[in-house]
């Protein structure tokens, strides 16, 4: 190995935590729409469904958004629902999920991401995605813009089912 490769990997392992060399994801299965996926970490494991938007609005800003279901069994969480948008959320205007006559608020946002943070309510609309074929998450940028993102929900029951057994 030469001088450079050693500096370079020397360098790599110094400035990244070990623990962060650790993580591993691993996609437990595809479902239409959603995928599972397990990432082990050195302190326990996260297992989630998630989904990319079929369709985004406006269509000509491109951003990378996620809806998540989410179990941490070291933390004793359960369906944990959250996005991400691909924007900072502006705290002025609220995050909402639609589907069919149901709606719900994100409570939390924290940069690019949001939370519903009643339990309760991720449980019902867990019940209300499982039955449903598609939901419409409207955020704001920082600029006050706003953003539609439909999610279908086709294979939505069965990924969820495969991150909840994943983590039990």
């Amino acid at each position: 190995m030469s001088i450079k490769n050693k500096f370079i990997i020397s360098t790599i392992l110094i400035l990244f935590p070990f623990d962060l060399l650790a993580e591993e994801v691993k996609k437990v299965g595809k479902f239409k729409d959603w995928e599972t996926l397990v990432l082990t970490k050195s302190d326990g494991i996260v297992c989630f469904a998630q989904s990319k938007p079929v369709l985004q609005s406006p269509k000509n800003n491109k951003r990378d958004s996620r809806l998540f279901v989410s179990f941490r069994p070291g933390e004793k969480i359960k369906d944990e629902i959250s996005l991400t948008a691909g924007y900072e959320f502006n705290t002025q205007n609220s995050i909402t999920a639609k589907s069919g006559k149901f709606k719900y608020k994100f409570d939390i946002s924290q940069e690019n991401f949001a939370w519903i943070a009643d339990n309760k309510v991720e449980k019902k609309m867990i019940r209300t995605m499982k039955k449903g074929s598609r939901i419409m998450i409207s955020g704001y940028n920082s600029s006050g813009s706003q953003t539609i993102d439909h999610y279908s929900l086709l294979g939505f029951t069965k990924a969820y089912n495969e991150a909840k057994k994943s983590c039990s």
